[in-house]
């Protein structure tokens, strides 16, 4: 049997949810028990959704008075993507502790924010946080999402829905004097060229940057080959744990591969 990371350590249930704009939906999450915040401002948990065996991973954009929020970007498909359109309140959901990487040096004099929408609820929070001159510069495909801070932010157009621009975008930033950090999410293939883009055209250390892929436009969201809602639900229903569940989906998985049902 495969040994699962533990992406089920906390429940929590959906006690409220909202649409923030074409591509963002707000979900609050309540009843956590034991659960704890790093005070990382980018940390981010593993959030599973009924019927789901695979997770998705989603910044913390708030745990106030025991209320988890959560802003998830609404893709062309996905997990979560799928599930968080849906009147998904009173269902429960499983969630990992949270871990965060955000590494402010010593000697920072400002701080230059950017991503795409899956970035804004970290580049918000790591903003609100700061006492230091910030620069936040996100990327969307609808209007700017007025009211959702006090932060200041620069509204960048994306290409297009499932398209990212930024490392033509980073490339034609102009730096603040003196020693900063630099944080940035989105794409992936964007963040690998501004990785290069940093460490080799401008010579930075790799303590003056934190560059992270939070989704693939290259991979594609294609159809898994076996669906693993049904499987859960027969597991359920039947009265077995998670683990044995998970090990009768690696057995079904294991299964198409070998080209027998």
């Amino acid at each position: 049997m495969n040994a699962r990371p533990d992406t089920r350590a906390f429940s929590g249930t959906v006690s409220a949810r909202e649409v923030l704009g074409d591509h963002l939906v707000r979900i609050t999450l309540t009843g956590i028990d034991g659960f704890a915040s790093t005070g990382v401002p980018d940390e981010w948990v593993a959030l599973t959704v009924p019927g789901q065996f695979q997770t998705r991973y989603y910044t913390v954009r708030s745990w106030v008075e025991d209320a988890l929020v959560l802003d998830v970007v609404i893709h062309d498909a996905g997990l979560v993507t799928e599930w968080a359109q849906t009147d998904c309140v009173g269902d429960v959901v499983g969630l990992s502790a949270p871990k965060g990487s955000f590494d402010l040096p010593l000697d920072a004099q400002w701080v230059v924010l950017v991503g795409d929408l899956t970035g804004l609820p970290a580049i918000t929070r790591i903003g609100e946080t700061l006492d230091l001159p910030v620069r936040a510069y996100v990327e969307t495909p609808d209007h700017p999402l007025s009211g959702y801070t006090d932060l200041p932010i620069t509204w960048v157009d994306a290409p297009g829905a499932e398209q990212s621009g930024l490392a033509e975008f980073v490339r034609g930033l102009e730096w603040p004097d003196g020693a900063g950090y630099f944080w940035m999410a989105g794409e992936s293939a964007q963040m690998r060229d501004i990785r290069r883009h940093v460490r080799q055209d401008l010579g930075w250390a790799s303590t003056a940057y934190d560059v992270m892929g939070y989704w693939s436009g290259s991979r594609g969201r294609q159809r898994r080959a076996v669906d693993p809602g049904p499987i859960y639900a027969a597991g359920k229903a039947a009265g077995k744990s998670d683990e044995q569940i998970w090990d009768d989906y690696d057995k079904a998985r294991g299964a198409q591969s070998e080209g027998r049902t």
